[in-house]
């Protein structure tokens, strides 16, 4: 029967990977790609090939308004029955910026915005849309483990704070350097893992949620708004490491994704799947009162544009049994 994936970032890098092998390995999957502007529907075009249906939705995840309009408009086809039921949601577009001040329009810092509030937004509303069995994945990174083995030194480790002080401007020491930048980066990621593990205590039996670690992938678009040197070791000198154990190719992390969406890599709900296998992610990451802190402050933060499409709210389920891998 065919069914409905919704995929942020599906329009490069290991994304696009994926969005070719979910169509491949599924033929009956609706995949429905979230972008920015008119680069959906080009988007779209290009991956309905061989028969694949493929839509899109426009959208600026830097925005919760423009978030919040293309999930409306998921939910209002949905309920047309213009798409088929909904069974997965793959939140895997991210970005780092070189200082830790950039804000969004809604007053947020821009890499929590499009990290974590963006993510977070989407499975709000969505949320009583799904159809069990279902997923839910998060695209995080080993930048969150903070240590020389997983960071090779280029990017500083997660540094936890409050949510409302992570969720502005200058949460970090020196906030106009790069250094800042990435510590935005590897917290917004931690801070994904721990709403993850939230997730599965909140969300109806049936809906699974997960979080992907690519591992280092140079020669993406992530490192966009880099200085020129650095966008040039990413796309010149480092794709070079992909012959070591230190690196993946784009090609490999993106066919690791697609099977942790389509359930071919075993996952259970709550898990870190590290490439092509479920494994524990960092100690710091299993702190169940920092995921409770920070699922009431995305709570707070987004409850301004959910409006009458509130689909997870409350607290812990009464009885559930659904627990955080570790």
């Amino acid at each position: 029967m065919g069914h409905t994936i919704v995929m942020t970032g599906a329009s490069r890098g290991i994304g696009r990977v994926a969005a070719e092998q979910i169509l491949r390995q599924s033929p009956d999957v609706h995949l429905l790609v979230v972008a920015r502007g008119s680069s959906g529907a080009q988007l779209a075009a290009e991956l309905a090939t061989d028969g694949h249906t493929v839509s899109y939705v426009a959208a600026d995840l830097g925005s919760l308004q423009s978030v919040r309009s293309a999930a409306t408009e998921i939910r209002d086809r949905l309920e047309r029955g213009d798409l088929p039921p909904l069974r997965g949601f793959v939140g895997n577009a991210g970005i780092q910026y070189t200082n830790a001040l950039t804000e969004g329009p809604d007053g947020f810092e821009s890499t929590f915005t499009v990290n974590v509030l963006a993510n977070h937004l989407f499975v709000r509303m969505l949320r009583d849309r799904f159809a069990a069995p279902a997923r839910i994945l998060i695209t995080t990174s080993d930048t969150h483990f903070g240590d020389f083995k997983h960071n090779m030194g280029m990017v500083p480790g997660p540094a936890w704070k409050s949510p409302d002080v992570l969720a502005h401007t200058a949460a970090f020491p020196r906030p106009d350097t790069a250094a800042a930048g990435r510590t935005a980066y590897s917290t917004s990621k931690l801070a994904a893992i721990y709403l993850v593990h939230e997730y599965t205590r909140r969300l109806p039996a049936g809906i699974d949620a997960v979080a992907y670690n690519s591992g280092f992938v140079p020669g993406t678009g992530l490192a966009r708004n880099a200085g020129p040197v650095s966008r040039f070791a990413m796309r010149h000198i480092l794709p070079l490491m992909t012959l070591t154990p230190f690196a993946t190719s784009r090609n490999a992390a993106g066919r690791y994704l697609a099977d942790v969406v389509l359930g071919t890599t075993k996952a259970p709900t709550g898990s870190y799947v590290d490439r092509g296998r479920a494994a524990r992610s960092s100690q710091e990451s299993y702190d169940p009162q920092r995921e409770r802190e920070l699922w009431d402050a995305a709570e707070r933060f987004t409850s301004a544009y959910v409006g009458r499409a509130d689909g997870l709210s409350g607290d812990v389920r009464s009885g559930s049994s659904r627990q955080t891998e570790q």
